[in-house]
């Protein structure tokens, strides 16, 4: 069996969304760094937990999971964002540059029309932290027809947690063996 890939967004996963008084986890480490179309006259300011590099690490190499990038932040993810992880480079979806103004401009998340495309018929764990309850719709759809597929949503202003790696490497095991999934 194909295991399952591992969708991995960044912004609200892997950088939390400051709180309203402005701040940020204090666990997570500042950097700056210029993402393709700027120039470096205007970099991005993100912070980055350094566990999370390690805790992903342990995930890819059980071999459970293929990891793919699922960001707005595309090929950026691998060369800027994954880096300061210690993250091999890793693929991505390529997702559209849509003109929005809202995530959810059909009531869900505007990724997933192009992640169900993308994916065909591979199962998936997809950690985004901007799922709406059509998107668990949806995952329970696919899983109802055969094809395995998990939301994992942490908290935007905390990011990801071990506890939510947890949860994923259970759920690949377990599928990957055949107790259910």
């Amino acid at each position: 069996m194909h295991p399952p890939y591992l969708l991995l967004d960044i912004d609200g996963v892997l950088i939390p969304f400051p709180d309203a008084d402005g701040s940020t986890p204090a666990t997570h480490a500042r950097h700056v760094v210029v993402p393709t179309g700027r120039s470096s006259d205007s970099p991005v300011t993100v912070w980055v937990h350094p566990d999370h590099g390690r805790l992903l690490m342990d995930v890819i190499r059980t071999g459970l999971v293929i990891p793919v990038w699922c960001t707005s932040w595309r090929q950026d993810a691998t060369t800027l964002i994954g880096p300061l992880l210690g993250l091999p480079p890793l693929p991505h979806v390529d997702l559209p540059r849509p003109q929005i103004t809202t995530s959810h401009p059909n009531g869900y998340l505007w990724k997933r029309d192009h992640v169900d495309a993308w994916l065909g018929d591979a199962p998936a764990v997809w950690i985004d932290d901007d799922f709406t309850s059509l998107d668990y719709a949806w995952a329970a759809e696919r899983a109802a027809k055969g094809v395995a597929t998990v939301l994992v949503q942490p908290d935007p202003h905390l990011g990801l947690q071990p506890e939510h790696l947890a949860e994923v490497t259970i759920w690949a095991s377990r599928l990957l063996t055949g107790a259910g999934g």
